[in-house]
């Protein structure tokens, strides 16, 4: 093997160790939620903000969903069975649940992305979507309960 051959093969072999050292933090990161981890040295970028909501679920059906695709969001994502979305009421979108923020919901292990909104006569409040499967949606009910979600640090809501 020539040497060009080799230092484009190690450069690439960094690339791939960081990538891989990047999305092992951010997963390690995930688990850490509501443990009480303080930073040695320089401040993340992101962390995890707390908040208490209602939370319910809604499903890819026309009577919930209103006029047009139900499996179309506000925001123009396309839905499918199986995806970990919520929808957000708007005040919390002003919080700092905007769309593709990601979201630990109380009791689930699932991480969920925002990529619905709801309509503007609901205040905090999330709607977890549960596909078309109407009874899983009507066996989690109405719950009040804390979701954590990523913001940048310097926004946070919480007291050091």
């Amino acid at each position: 093997m020539n040497i060009e051959l080799k230092k484009k093969m190690k450069a690439r072999e960094s690339k791939i160790t960081r990538g891989l050292l990047v999305t092992g933090l951010f997963y390690f990161g995930i688990t850490l939620t509501g443990c009480d981890f303080k930073w040695e040295g320089e401040e993340p970028e992101t962390v995890w903000d707390t908040l208490t909501v209602t939370a319910s679920a809604y499903n890819s059906l026309n009577y919930q969903t209103g006029s047009g695709d139900p499996n179309i969001t506000a925001w123009g994502d396309t839905l499918e069975p199986g995806m970990k979305v919520i929808a957000v009421s708007r005040d919390l979108i002003k919080k700092g649940l905007e769309h593709g923020t990601p979201v630990k919901i109380e009791g689930l292990k699932d991480v969920f992305v925002v990529k619905d909104k709801m309509h503007p006569r609901w205040k905090n409040k999330i709607d977890i979507y549960m596909g078309k499967d109407v009874q899983k949606a009507k066996k989690w009910g109405r719950k009040k309960l804390d979701i954590y979600y990523l913001v940048p640090a310097d926004t946070t809501s919480q007291s050091e």
